[in-house]
């Protein structure tokens, strides 16, 4: 499998990066240390003279710059990064999914940077990371029809399958997932792509039984 940028969107967006963790998983309910994690990442962040100065962090400014050179509105569509840290400073703490799509959240948090989840046995060919077309649409996970113009997604043969605001309901993580693709996205280059994607797959060889790991950065 391929994981490209088009050329279009590296013209208006020259500094994306993305971070690529392929492995095989086990999902399940989150152990008690995952959630211990989890508690401590919310706390921290709650814990801070002003807590929603995580919201204007260099990573989060990027994205939405990112969106609005895209054609996007960053103040109406939120990369997925952003939107679990106002979850955070609100108080609602993180969602509970799964182990895996939990540790995705926690790195997102913890980086500040959107990450794509992906089942593999739902991805068709190679995948490209582009902007979206006039038209394009998908059935976001637990959400309505996303319009997909202008948002920075990755589509694969079958078309777009997952966005830096929220994956499709085609290729999401279930209880039946084997193969994963995570994918760390940064508009701000690839500084810091490698410790992330080092510590998501630490915490999915953990918490998950994470065997055969691949990393791949892509400029």
């Amino acid at each position: 499998m391929k994981i490209l940028i088009e050329a279009d969107l590296k013209k208006k967006c020259p500094q994306t990066a993305l971070g690529c963790l392929i492995a095989r998983v086990q999902p399940g309910p989150s152990p008690v240390p995952l959630l211990g994690e989890m508690n401590q990442r919310e706390l921290e962040i709650q814990e801070l003279p002003f807590p929603r100065g995580v919201l204007e962090s260099p990573q989060v400014e990027a994205v939405r710059k990112a969106y609005k050179s895209l054609g996007k509105d960053p103040a109406r569509y939120r990369g997925s990064a952003e939107a679990l840290l106002r979850r955070i400073v609100a108080g609602k703490g993180f969602p509970q999914i799964n182990v895996v799509v939990d540790v995705i959240n926690l790195v997102s948090v913890e980086s500040r940077l959107p990450v794509g989840l992906y089942d593999l046995a739902h991805v068709v060919g190679d995948i490209i990371f582009r902007a979206g077309r006039a038209g394009e649409t998908y059935k976001g996970i637990g959400k309505y029809d996303l319009n997909l113009e202008g948002l920075p997604l990755f589509a694969d043969d079958l078309g777009p399958h997952g966005s830096a605001t929220s994956d499709s309901e085609r290729t999401m993580v279930t209880a039946k997932t084997e193969g994963t693709l995570a994918i760390i996205i940064s508009f701000g280059g690839p500084e810091g792509l490698d410790r992330w994607t080092q510590r998501m797959s630490a915490l999915l060889t953990e918490h998950a039984a994470a065997r055969n790991v691949e990393i791949r950065i892509v400029q």
